[in-house]
């Protein structure tokens, strides 16, 4: 029987209603989620770490660190076939894709989570789990890198998109689709992962700002953040990359400075691109000195960006690792 660790960190996953708090809190260690999971034990040998009960709203890239320290390390046992990482579903895109950026070896690591909690009728927890464990088990998920499974799909860490604040089916691959389903006992792929992204990294660049375009940007914000110290932007912008010519200007001064400019879209899906010609445009982006992150949006391009500095890359690997590697 295959061994498969869980790292439990908190999130809705662990929490009830407490109504002297008037809301929802964390209190439910790692064991006693299992507790909810009977017969967790019959498909793989369970390695559990508990991490604690943070909200995922509260991570820092340093408790990323943190913990991808410990899903390493778990991954580097040999009894191990994959991990399983439980935490709140706020920020899962982007935690699973940090993962999945430091991840190269072969072994699946599964992010998972609820959309309700323990208490509620519809408490999802127990399956989320359970689906969970049977994916990092398989394998069939061998060289998938980090995946998200909630809600019986299986989605890759690069294009997962949290669509719905509380949808059971919030979790969605908008760009390329799921990588498959847990039906019952078995794990169905209908694609495979294909060419991933890399980075090694040992820190971040804390301060890359994500600047989204909307009718009246002017690029008073990036100048201000610019001048506040800001380590790099991501600039989501209308449509397939365009802007107002007065952003375009806030982020060539931070060009000038030496600092790196990312654009992508504000839009769910697609990527920005150099199209339109127009001054705002993202040809004039382009040609500014901008690098484009293809299918990668805001959140996501700003974790590649953060690694990709805190690695020491240069313009040409920051590139790189913002290109879709499927190209």
């Amino acid at each position: 029987m295959p061994s498969v660790a869980i790292v439990f960190t908190g999130g809705t996953i662990s929490m009830r209603h407490d109504p002297a708090a008037g809301g929802n809190v964390p209190v439910l260690s790692g064991a006693d989620l299992l507790a909810t999971v009977p017969g967790l034990d019959r498909i793989a040998t369970l390695v559990p770490i508990d991490r604690g009960l943070t909200p995922a709203s509260h991570f820092a890239f340093g408790d990323l660190f943190e913990l991808w320290t410990t899903v390493r390390d778990a991954l580097s046992d040999d009894e191990i076939a994959g991990v399983v990482v439980v935490q709140g579903t706020d920020t899962i895109e982007e935690t699973a894709f940090f993962f999945d950026l430091l991840h190269d070896g072969p072994k699946p690591v599964v992010v998972t989570g609820a959309m309700r909690v323990a208490g509620d009728p519809e408490y999802d927890g127990p399956e989320n789990l359970r689906d969970a464990v049977r994916c990092a088990a398989s394998p069939q998920l061998g060289g998938s890198g980090v995946v998200v499974v909630l809600a019986g799909t299986i989605e890759p860490a690069d294009d997962v998109t949290k669509t719905h604040t509380s949808a059971f089916d919030t979790f969605r691959s908008l760009n390329f689709g799921s990588l498959g389903r847990v039906e019952g006992d078995e794990v169905q792929l209908t694609r495979r992962r294909g060419p991933r992204r890399h980075v090694t990294a040992t820190a971040a660049a804390e301060r890359v700002r994500l600047v989204i375009a909307t009718i009246g940007a002017d690029g008073v914000e990036l100048d201000a953040l610019r001048g506040a110290g800001a380590d790099g932007f991501v600039v989501a912008a209308t449509g397939s990359g365009n802007t107002s010519p007065s952003l375009l200007a806030a982020a060539e001064r931070a060009i000038g400075d030496g600092l790196p400019v990312v654009l992508t879209t504000r839009c769910p899906a697609g990527a920005a691109t150099a199209a339109y010609a127009f001054p705002g445009g993202g040809a004039t982006w382009v040609r500014a000195g901008a690098m484009l992150s293809d299918h990668l949006g805001g959140p996501k391009a700003r974790v590649a960006l953060a690694l990709g500095l805190g690695a020491g890359l240069d313009r040409a690997g920051l590139a790189a690792l913002l290109a879709d590697p499927r190209s």
